[in-house]
This record gives structure tokens, C-alpha cells and sequence, in this order.
């Protein structure tokens, strides 16, 4: 097979496009050339956005499969629309478990829930984007696949629900410093993570699968777990006693928002909802999918790499007096009421 990512070099796609290299599928990417591609993949160095480039560029060629993983808005999709129509099978498009709707009325999730997140744009864009591409799938033919992944993680990072703009690195340090660290909530809502590699099983499996086109699949791991208890596993991992500090994701939106971390999104519009993804879907198109890296696995190999990489990890001071300063106006709120 012969496949093109739009993008490639990602936490996801990456892991993906290792094991397709691996079972001998040719492999394109387009991308701006900022990362290194592993050896054996094909690499088109261009803006996407410069259709005359690109259209130059793949002239000759037609792929089994265009996976898209760099499209964010309907704008994207139509410029997508208009390259890759008629130049391949099957054009799978990166959406995501978050545009479900939040809260769902039944925290059971399958792929028939409704898709309605009124609290991130992020999620209102990839629905805008599964609705513009379904309907040129019903009225034109266009053979779409729509993967939504949920929070998928590798080895060079650690899911969390409340972290700054540097990412999870000052959360670690907090617990290694024995500080409180603020998880949202009362910690008790239901959670997936799932390791890339894990869901690069799922992705490959729907690459030139007929019964995919014109579907959709969430895949996830299997593994649910509460917020309490993944903050738990990374300071049983770290070798800590974990101070957990609950805050209601209400506050924390709006007391983030002051100091420019957009966690209403990331919060209210997805991580304190509780999910429990039902991946019969998934399993009956690619049965061997499954959780073979649960979390507790998952968390020490991204400690191992962070203790071997230091320097690619940034403290973020900002976040961390955050963290101090609600801690302690919850504090003294609890002293005057």
C-alpha cells in the first residue's frame, strides 16, 4: 500500500507511521521539514496550505489512504477537498473524542453520542469539519474514514487534567518537591489514556478497510481509570507521597483564564466529564486491538525518558505560583467562612 500523512511526525501520527514502515507499507509525508522523518519514509517539504506546490508535487502519484492529522477548521477540509479528490481511496480525518457531547447522557460513549461541545472551539471546529466532510462523502462519493482519538500520550509526556503552558513538567517537579498539586474536581470522574502505540494498532487497522469509509471510530485503551488514581500512579512511579489538592474545574477555568491558561476547553469541555468508551466498534473491524501499555507502564517509560533528557523540558514558574496563590486564597476562604 502505498499511504500519504498530512503531517507524520506528531505524538500520534508518528507512531503510526513507524508501524506501517515496519510491515513495508509505503509511506509519503507532507510537512514543513522541521522534523527529522525515520528512515524509509518518503518526505514532501511544503506548506499543505500552498495547493499549487502540493498539487505539483503529487501529480503523478494516487494513494490508498491520505491520513490527515493537521486539519483543524472546514477551511482545511475543502482545501483537502480539492487535492486528494480522486487522488486516493480512502481519506481518513483526525477529529476528536472531544467533540462529544459534554456532558453526554450517558457516560457509556459509542460513536452514535451526540456531537455538541458548546465549551471548546476546538471541539465546535472538528464537528464542523466530520459535517462538511460526511456530506461530500453522502453526495459526492468522497471516501472519508473519521478517527477521534481521546487523551493519547507517548513516552516523552505525561497525561494530566491541570498543567501550564510548559506542559506537565512543573506538575512533576511539584511532586518531587513535595508541593500540593491541584487536580480538578473531587478526582473521582472516569478516564481513558491511551499510549500512541496502543493506537496506532487501531489507526492501521482502518487503513484500507472498506467497511471504514464513510464511518466513524473513536479508539481508545481500555483502561478507565480516575483522575485520583492516574495522579496517584505517576507519584507512586516517582517514588512520592502524592498531596493532592481538589479544585472544582469551574473555578479553575475561571481563575485560569486571568492569567492566560485556557482551561475551560480542556476542563469543563472534556477532562471533568466522566467517559467510559465502548470500543466494540473499533474491535470488530481491527479485533487485535487492545491495551498492551496500561498507564501504571506507560508513566515510567515517559519518567525514564524525561530523567535521560532533561534539557528538553522547561519549568514553568508562572504555573507553579499559580498553583500556590489558589491553593492559598482556597486556604484562607475556608478560615473566614
Amino acid at each position: 500500500m502505498k499511504v500519504l500523512f498530512v503531517g507524520g511526525t506528531g505524538q500520534i501520527s508518528a507512531a503510526i507511521v513507524r508501524k506501517l514502515v515496519k510491515e513495508g507499507t509505503e509511506v509519503w509525508l507532507i510537512n514543513r521539514g522541521n522534523h527529522t522523518p525515520q528512515e524509509g519514509v518518503h518526505q514532501i517539504i511544503a506548506d499543505i496550505n500552498d495547493e499549487a506546490k502540493i498539487s505539483e508535487a503529487i501529480k503523478h502519484l494516487y494513494f490508498d489512504a491520505v491520513c490527515e492529522f493537521i486539519g483543524f477548521t472546514v477551511k482545511d477540509m475543502e482545501r483537502d477537498y480539492r487535492l486528494f479528490k480522486g487522488k486516493t481511496r480512502q481519506y481518513i480525518f483526525t477529529s476528536s473524542a472531544s467533540a462529544y457531547h459534554k456532558p453526554a447522557a450517558s457516560y457509556i460513549i459509542t460513536e452514535g453520542t451526540t456531537l455538541a461541545n458548546p465549551h471548546w472551539q476546538y471541539s465546535k471546529d472538528k464537528i464542523a469539519c466530520e459535517e462538511y466532510l460526511m456530506k461530500q462523502y453522502r453526495e459526492e462519493g468522497f471516501p472519508v474514514t473519521i478517527v477521534r482519538p481521546s487523551h493519547t500520550y507517548d513516552e516523552k509526556n505525561i497525561p494530566l487534567g491541570v498543567h501550564g503552558k510548559n506542559g506537565f513538567y512543573q506538575v512533576i517537579k511539584r511532586m518531587q518537591e513535595g508541593k500540593p498539586v491541584i487536580i480538578q474536581g473531587d478526582g473521582t470522574s472516569l478516564w481513558h489514556l491511551t499510549f500512541n502505540e496502543d493506537f496506532a494498532i487501531g489507526y492501521a487497522g482502518l487503513i484500507g478497510n472498506r467497511h471504514a469509509i464513510g464511518e466513524a471510530f473513536h479508539i481508545t485503551g481500555d483502561e478507565v481509570l480516575t483522575w485520583n488514581q492516574i495522579y496517584q500512579t505517576i507519584a507512586d512511579a516517582l517514588g512520592v507521597e502524592l498531596k493532592a489538592y481538589h479544585v472544582a474545574a469551574d473555578f479553575l477555568s475561571a481563575v485560569g483564564d486571568k492569567y492566560g491558561f485556557d482551561l475551560k476547553g480542556s476542563l469543563t469541555g472534556d477532562k471533568s466529564v466522566s467517559v467510559v468508551f465502548d470500543n466494540s466498534k473499533i474491535k470488530r473491524l481491527v479485533p487485535e486491538m487492545t491495551t498492551y501499555i496500561p498507564y501504571h507502564k506507560g508513566v515510567r517509560l515517559a519518567l525514564d525518558y524525561i530523567k535521560s533528557h532533561p534539557a528538553e523540558y522547561k519549568e514553568d514558574p508562572e504555573f507553579d505560583a499559580w498553583c500556590d496563590r489558589v491553593i492559598s486564597a482556597l486556604e484562607k476562604a475556608k478560615t473566614e467562612i
